[in-house]
C-alpha cells in the first residue's frame, strides 16, 4: 500500500508516535555513549507520490561503519538532547535544515555493540529537492518507500553461532541491511501499526560489533 506524501499521513504517523510508550530507562545500558538518528520521511523518488524514509551509504573513507546503511546521526555533543543531535547530524550529513517543528516523536533506545545508546528520532521533510550530502561521510541517499518497509516479507531473523539474540535483516534492492539500522526501522514500521514492539533484544551482525 503506497502511503501518499499528504498532511494527513504525517497527521496519522504523528498519532502513532504520540501514543507509543517508550521503554524505560534500561540499567544495563548505563554508561553508553549518547547518539541519535533521524528517521526523517520525505516524498517518495518515484512515480508515484508516496511517503519514503530517508537512509544514506555511509563513506567508505570513514574509521568505523563505513559502506553501510545508516539514517543520518552520532553521537549528541556535550549538552545536546537526542532532537538536537538528530536536526545538526542531519544538517551536516546531507545538508537538510529542520526545525523542531518537524519533529513527530521518539523511538526506543537501541544499545550497540560498539557501545552507544541511540535514539531515534522520527522527523517530518516536506521539501528535500535539494539536499546536499557531505562527502566525507555519505556517499549516497536513498529513498525507501514506506510501501517496502511494510511487506510482510521485508525483514527477517537468523542466528549466529557469536550469540543468542536473534540477528534482524531488512531485504532492500538485493541486499540486506542489519541493525542497528533494520532494528530501527522495523520498530518505526510496527509503530505506524499500532504495535508496541521492542527491538533492543535484536542482535546486530558481528561485523558491526566494533
Amino acid at each position: 500500500m503506497i502511503r501518499p506524501f499528504t498532511d494527513a499521513t504525517r497527521q496519522e504517523i504523528a498519532g502513532r508516535c504520540a501514543a507509543f510508550a517508550r521503554a524505560a530507562p534500561d540499567a544495563a545500558t548505563v554508561g553508553l555513549k549518547r547518539a541519535a538518528v533521524a528517521i526523517t520521511l520525505a516524498r517518495s523518488a518515484g512515480v508515484e507520490d508516496g511517503t519514503a524514509l530517508l537512509l544514506t551509504m555511509r563513506a567508505a573513507s570513514l574509521r568505523a561503519h563505513s559502506n553501510q546503511w545508516a539514517p543520518p546521526g552520532g553521537r549528541c555533543d556535550p549538552g545536546e538532547g537526542p532532537v538536537e543531535t538528530a536536526l545538526r547530524e542531519l544538517d551536516e550529513e546531507i545538508g537538510l535544515k529542520l526545525g523542531a517543528e518537524a519533529v513527530l516523536g521518539l523511538l526506543d533506545d537501541y544499545p550497540t555493540r560498539s557501545g552507544y545508546l541511540i535514539t531515534p528520532v522520527v522527523l517530518w521533510a516536506d521539501d528535500t529537492a535539494r539536499l546536499a550530502p557531505n562527502p566525507d561521510e555519505v556517499a549516497s541517499v536513498h529513498r525507501i518507500a514506506l510501501a517496502q518497509i511494510e511487506r510482510d516479507d521485508a525483514f527477517n531473523f537468523v542466528r549466529i553461532p557469536e550469540s543468542e539474540r536473534r540477528v534482524i535483516r531488512f531485504s532492500h534492492a538485493g541486499d540486506f541491511i542489519h541493525a542497528p539500522t533494520a532494528a530501527l526501522i522495523y520498530q518505526f514500521r510496527e509503530v505506524v501499526a499500532g504495535r508496541d514492539t521492542r527491538v533492543a533484544e535484536l542482535e546486530q551482525p558481528v561485523f558491526a560489533w566494533k
